[in-house]
C-alpha cells in the first residue's frame, strides 16, 4: 500500500485539542500504512510579522517573502511550529522526526518569479532519508522551507511542498485546511471534482486565493501520482479513516487520466 502523505494548514498548529485528534487518527492510519506530515504555519508566520511591526503581503495566494522578512519565516516554520508539531506527536505516543525540505536534498527547489520574493518552487529529488526513517517506523514532519542548490533559504507554499513529496514517495496525498473541501457557490461541499469542473469554477470565481492554489496543486499531484488528491479538514480527522475503506473524506480531485476510464466506463455501459 502506497504510502500515505498529510498536509495541514498553520491555524492547526496552535489548536492542541486539534493537534491530538489528528494524532490519535494518525496513531490508528499508521498500522497499516507509512505516514508523512507535511506543514505550512501561516498564523505563526502572521503573528511574528505583527509583533516586528512588519508588512505581510500576499500575491496569488502566495506569501510575499523579502530578505528582511526571511529570517523570520524560516523561524516561525522550520523552527517554532515543527518543533510544536513534534512535540504534540510525541506527548500522542508517536515517533516523529523534525524535517525540512532543505534536508537530505528531498526536494530541488529554485526560486519563482522576483515578485513573490524568496519564494521557491519544489521538485522531488531524493525519497532516501524518508525511506529509511518510514521503514524504521518514524513519522517524518516536514516544514515548507526548502533551500536552492546555490544555498538559498526559499519559502516554499505548504500545499506544493507537499506534492512534491507525494510526488516523492508515490503516495496517496491529503490536504488538510480548516474548511471540509470545496465548496460550491451555496456553500455545500463537492464530493468529486475533475479539471473541467475545476476550471469552470474557477472562472466562475468559486474557487479563488488561497483554495485556487490548493486545489491547483491537488490537481497537479493527482495527475502526476495518478490517483485522486483528497481535500479535506483537520477539524475533523475522524474523517481520514474512511480512506481505509475507500470512502471519501472530503473533496476528491481526479486526476485526468482517471477521469477519462471513468468516462470510458460510463459510456460503455450505456451502449
Amino acid at each position: 500500500m502506497q504510502p500515505l502523505v498529510i498536509k495541514v494548514g498553520g491555524a492547526f498548529i496552535g489548536d492542541k485539542d486539534a493537534a491530538r485528534g489528528l494524532f490519535a487518527v494518525i496513531q490508528e492510519l499508521i498500522k497499516t500504512r507509512q505516514l508523512v506530515l507535511v506543514h505550512g504555519g501561516g498564523p505563526i508566520v502572521e503573528q511574528w510579522m505583527q509583533a516586528l511591526n512588519l508588512k505581510s503581503t500576499k500575491i496569488d495566494g502566495l506569501r510575499v517573502t523579502t530578505d528582511v522578512h526571511m529570517p523570520y519565516v524560516v523561524g516561525a516554520l522550520a523552527g517554532t511550529a515543527n518543533t510544536q508539531l513534534v512535540a504534540q506527536a510525541r506527548a500522542c505516543g508517536l515517533e516523529p522526526v523534525g524535517l525540512s525540505l532543505a534536508d537530505a536534498h528531498l526536494v530541488r527547489c529554485t526560486q519563482m518569479q522576483a515578485k513573490y520574493g524568496a519564494v521557491g518552487e519544489v521538485e522531488p529529488a531524493d525519497g532516501k532519508l524518508l525511506k529509511v526513517l518510514l521503514d524504521e517506523g518514524y513519522l517524518p514532519l516536514i516544514s515548507s522551507i526548502g533551500c536552492s542548490d546555490g544555498g538559498q533559504l526559499l519559502n516554499v507554499n505548504a500545499d506544493q511542498a507537499a506534492t512534491a513529496i507525494a510526488q516523492l514517495l508515490k503516495g496517496e496525498l491529503v490536504m488538510l485546511s480548516d474548511v471540509a473541501g470545496v465548496l460550491d457557490k451555496q456553500q455545500s461541499l463537492l464530493a468529486q471534482l475533475n479539471a473541467q469542473q475545476i476550471d469552470a469554477l474557477v472562472e466562475q470565481k468559486v474557487i479563488r486565493d488561497g483554495m485556487l492554489v490548493k486545489v491547483k496543486a491537488a490537481l497537479s499531484a493527482a495527475t502526476s501520482i495518478g490517483m485522486p488528491v483528497t481535500i479535506a479538514s483537520w477539524k475533523q480527522p475522524q474523517s481520514l479513516l474512511q480512506m481505509l475503506s475507500g470512502d471519501s473524506a472530503g473533496t476528491r480531485i481526479c486526476p485526468p487520466e482517471l477521469q477519462s476510464m471513468d468516462e470510458t466506463k460510463l459510456n460503455q455501459e450505456h451502449q
